[in-house]
């Protein structure tokens, strides 16, 4: 059994006299206050959703732009051609090109958060899909990460645009800022984020969408949400 510092079962000891938190304003509070690393630690939600991801139509993917950011400054990756290139670095995307790009990340270079790709690059960028899609770095027209439309892509990635997408195990994970954000800042991401999840609940769904809500810290104590008022926040 991995032993925890004094720093979280401090933190562990504070949420466990809690119980489940009825109010996202609460939750909110109490992960600011159990953050105690010396870094500025990365608040996240978790869900475990009521959906079969081994069923196309119980699919959850969709995307957000949080409306104070993430609190992390990505690294834009813009594959495109001609004036798009220059269009790219004008919206501030801190690299832009075509095939050299595809030749350096198949010799291994991935310095970057995230990649958008203009349509006409797609073949290419096809070439890269063992590499990219594993690491989540794959462009794809539903989250908006190809489109000749490459200002308003780098703008929103760039904002605090967010991806999330159900893994095998029907969990959905999502940063929604950082421990140093106000709590309005953090509680206007969080139910950003949320919402955003209850409309992407898909037609195949039964009974309950949302079964279970946590939100944490990096280094801290998951705190138990109630799903079901917090989810009724939302409505």
């Amino acid at each position: 059994m991995p032993k925890h510092g004094k720093r979280y079962r401090a933190a562990f000891d504070l949420t466990s006299k809690v119980g489940a938190v009825k109010n996202l304003a609460e939750a909110v509070k109490l992960v600011k206050a159990t953050a105690r690393a010396k870094f500025d630690e990365t608040i996240v939600i978790s869900s475990h959703l009521g959906v079969d991801p081994r069923h196309s139509d119980q699919l959850v993917r969709g995307t957000v732009v949080l409306p104070h950011g993430t609190g992390k400054s990505l690294r834009v990756l813009v594959l495109a051609k001609g004036e798009k290139v220059k269009e790219a670095l004008a919206a501030g995307a801190d690299h832009a090109g075509s095939e050299e790009f595809v030749k350096k990340i198949q010799e291994g270079w991935l310095d970057v958060d995230a990649i958008v790709a203009t349509p006409d690059m797609m073949g290419e960028v096809g070439k890269l899909g063992r590499v990219l899609g594993p690491r989540g770095l794959m462009p794809n027209p539903k989250s908006g990460t190809v489109s000749f439309d490459v200002t308003k892509a780098v703008n929103e990635l760039k904002a605090g645009k967010i991806e999330f997408r159900v893994d095998k195990g029907a969990n959905v994970h999502a940063p929604v800022g950082k421990a140093s954000f106000s709590e309005d800042k953090l509680l206007e991401n969080a139910k950003a984020f949320l919402r955003e999840l209850m409309r992407a609940k898909p037609s195949g769904a039964k009974g309950h969408y949302v079964k279970s809500l946590t939100m944490s810290s990096t280094m801290g104590p998951g705190i138990t949400l109630d799903a079901s008022a917090v989810t009724a926040e939302m409505a």
